[in-house]
């Protein structure tokens, strides 16, 4: 399927084509911050007042993370908006603006925080009891919704001065800016929904918020990072040749001895992904999406767990990967010793089976939700001339004898 767009208007007047120009620019970064293996996927921000005060209220703000494998990692989000009017912050629980701002002109009570776009970051974890609230406290970091969907929110509290103090006076903040803990996320205007409704624990009784408004955060590997932050070498038994990443895959950042390498030249792995991370990383959690047409025929996969996903409806080609909690679910150093691994096996389909065109090797691989670069098809290792005819019934491939290795430093 090839996509186009025609355009019909008169653009000789130079005004116009600018005009044009913006309209085509707006429509390519709606299609970057698509992701057709997560369509519905998004970061939600929801915004509850909960209670009136004297002048203004006190909201509840969570963070939901609604995508299926992306996540946010430490040193984790950070959430700036700008006040409609001249609001002020007076106290804050779970979370913490960046900076108070110019508080002069109060004598007596000063406010928490009187910056017209405060940016707001979670608290670390051990915070003390009377600091926090539900959902707070992790360092910014958000699970994926399949990864760990008990840790996929994140929330704080503030009271809010110098405010509306009814539906009818507050006004909603505007240039919402979600980081994590670089850009990437393109957040939308703040829209007022029906207010968010509570059932008690014991479900016997329903509350509901005063007045709620939703913002919807939507994420491009573009905009995050102009290079890419992973690629991908494939190796196999029926071929001596190692396929390293592609000529400058990750951008050649001040790599002289070994441009555009990614992975260790003698890898011996059938296929490693390699992420390339700036600055000092003391451990991370990670996942992986891989494509492959062969998932309908998965029979077991080792020290992984394993979700498939089906973005195309019936077409069971795609799967997530993340580690075991307390086992290898961290990627802890850097170098060869910094490296999980696992094996996954599969059925023969003699219908589907094949050596050929690099068929046996995965199509496509998202670590921590960036798409990894891939070798170019052509460069796939090949059968020998004179290869051998399989006959056996049921064949088992390790597809993955995953190996995700940190090289810290190339930047």
């Amino acid at each position: 399927m090839r996509a186009g767009l025609i355009v019909t208007e008169d653009i000789s007047e130079p005004d116009e084509f600018l005009r044009i120009l913006v309209r085509l620019t707006g429509w390519a970064k709606s299609l970057k911050a698509y992701d057709p293996l997560d369509p519905n996927g998004n970061i939600t921000i929801r915004w509850d007042v909960m209670s009136w005060t004297p002048d203004g209220y006190v909201a509840v703000v969570t963070i939901f993370n609604f995508q299926q494998y992306r996540h946010i990692q430490a040193p984790g989000w950070s959430l700036e908006w700008t006040w409609a009017k001249k609001e002020v912050i007076w106290s804050m629980l779970g979370g913490e603006t960046t900076d108070q701002g110019d508080c002069s002109k109060y004598k007596g009570n000063v406010p928490y925080c009187c910056k017209k776009n405060p940016t707001v970051v979670d608290l670390l974890p051990g915070t003390p009891y009377n600091q926090q609230i539900a959902n707070c406290c992790k360092g910014g970091v958000i699970s994926s919704l399949v990864q760990d969907p008990a840790n996929a929110a994140s929330a704080f509290q503030l009271s809010v001065g110098a405010a509306g103090t009814t539906v009818k006076t507050v006004r909603v903040p505007k240039n919402f800016t979600l980081k994590t803990p670089g850009p990437g996320y393109t957040c939308g205007p703040a829209t007022v929904v029906k207010p968010t409704k509570f059932a008690t624990p014991d479900n016997r009784r329903v509350t509901q918020a005063l007045m709620t408004w939703n913002v919807t955060c939507t994420y491009s590997q573009f905009l995050a990072q102009k290079t890419p932050t992973c690629c991908v070498s494939l190796s196999s038994f029926y071929n001596d040749t190692v396929i390293s990443c592609p000529t400058c895959a990750c951008g050649c950042q001040n790599n002289a001895t070994q441009p555009g390498s990614c992975v260790e030249p003698n890898s011996p792995y059938l296929a490693s992904v390699v992420s390339m991370l700036e600055g000092t990383v003391l451990s991370f959690n990670w996942n992986l999406v891989v494509q492959h047409p062969n998932f309908d025929n998965l029979t077991q996969i080792f020290s992984f767990n394993y979700k498939s996903l089906t973005p195309y409806a019936a077409i069971n080609d795609t799967a997530m990967l993340w580690g075991i909690e307390f086992y290898n679910d961290l990627l802890m150093e850097d170098g060869p010793s910094g490296n999980v691994q696992s094996e996954l096996l599969f059925g023969k389909d003699a219908s589907t089976f094949t050596f050929e065109k690099g068929w046996a090797f995965p199509r496509r691989i998202y670590f921590n939700g960036d798409n990894c670069v891939m070798p170019p098809p052509d460069a796939y290792p090949s059968l020998p001339n004179a290869s051998i005819r399989w006959g056996v019934s049921r064949f088992s491939l390790a597809v993955i004898l995953l190996v995700l290795v940190l090289h810290l430093g190339l930047f």
